[in-house]
């Protein structure tokens, strides 16, 4: 039977429906994200109409309500928790998708791949409650308080963990059979296939899985909130107590007024525009991957 044209390039009344029902979901998406950037900026506007944004990164201090503004500790020690739970987290996390993908037996990747679901489960409080508990004493054993960046660099890597590991399991099941055949049939041994056929295959899945992990890891409040001890100073070294931008937010809000609160609303919408830079990173490099391949 020779297939139609009309069959072939034409969209069901069904396929037209689901399109659109799909458009209004992805509009309705982007205006919520448009909407909560608008939010933010109107509820900072109050401060940025006579505070200049340069002085929220060159003040002495953070003392609202000494009308001094400099979020700029905070935002180190939010950056630097991230990037060192990223460091951790995510050859760990790949390690283990690999692990269960290529080398575990079938009952121990099926056992093991149910232990990392139920790490993703956790509640973060948890995570915090065992950080402060149990983590700390070690960390201040090493070098006191104990609550510090480390501690906070540790929580938040094994938070992200089942992130990483769960999605990029994901992209190597998406890489199609056909390529571990092909590349068996050349000879070529296992770690051989995974370096140099699977994993560049699957690069833009695993490269949306570190994203999404340091998106929820700069997003992350109250289990750093718990452990990273509090103290707004840039990090000197891993054991010094440290306050994030969440954790600020987490525990100024509920009594700050005026500039205050405004201020509060201008550390949110620094979180909002990291995260939207990250997202746009991740997008340029996956671009920039996709046509050094075609090429």
């Amino acid at each position: 039977m020779i297939l139609s044209r009309h069959n072939i390039l034409s969209l069901s009344h069904t396929d037209q429906n689901l399109s659109l029902i799909l458009q209004l979901c992805a509009l309705i998406a982007a205006a919520v994200v448009l909407l909560i950037l608008v939010f933010l900026l109107s509820e900072s506007w109050p401060v940025l109409q006579h505070v200049s944004v340069w002085r929220f990164f060159s003040d002495d201090a953070w003392h609202p309500a000494q009308d001094l503004y400099n979020i700029t500790p905070m935002l180190s020690a939010t950056l630097l928790s991230t990037l060192g739970a990223l460091l951790l987290s995510t050859p760990l996390g790949i390690a283990s998708a690999l692990f269960t993908r290529y080398y575990a037996p079938p009952a121990l990747a099926a056992w093991y791949r149910r232990l990392i679901e139920l790490l993703a489960g956790i509640p973060s409080v948890v995570y915090g409650l065992w950080g402060l508990t149990t983590l700390a004493p070690l960390v201040g054993q090493l070098h006191p308080p104990g609550v510090s960046l480390l501690t906070a660099i540790l929580v938040l890597a094994l938070m992200i963990l089942p992130t990483i590991a769960l999605t990029v399991d994901s992209a190597l099941r998406a890489v199609p059979v056909a390529y571990h055949h092909s590349a068996a049939a050349l000879g070529l041994s296992r770690w051989a296939i995974i370096k140099n056929i699977i994993l560049p295959a699957a690069h833009s899945g695993i490269t949306s899985s570190v994203m999404l992990a340091a998106g929820r890891a700069i997003g992350e409040t109250m289990a750093v909130l718990m452990v990273a001890g509090n103290v707004v100073q840039h990090p000197h070294s891993l054991f010094a107590s440290v306050r994030t931008l969440t954790a600020n937010i987490a525990l100024e809000m509920s009594y700050a007024m005026g500039d205050h609160r405004a201020a509060l609303f201008v550390a949110g919408l620094a979180l909002m525009l990291m995260v939207l830079l990250l997202v746009s990173s991740a997008e340029l490099f996956k671009r920039r991957s996709l046509c050094l391949q075609i090429h």
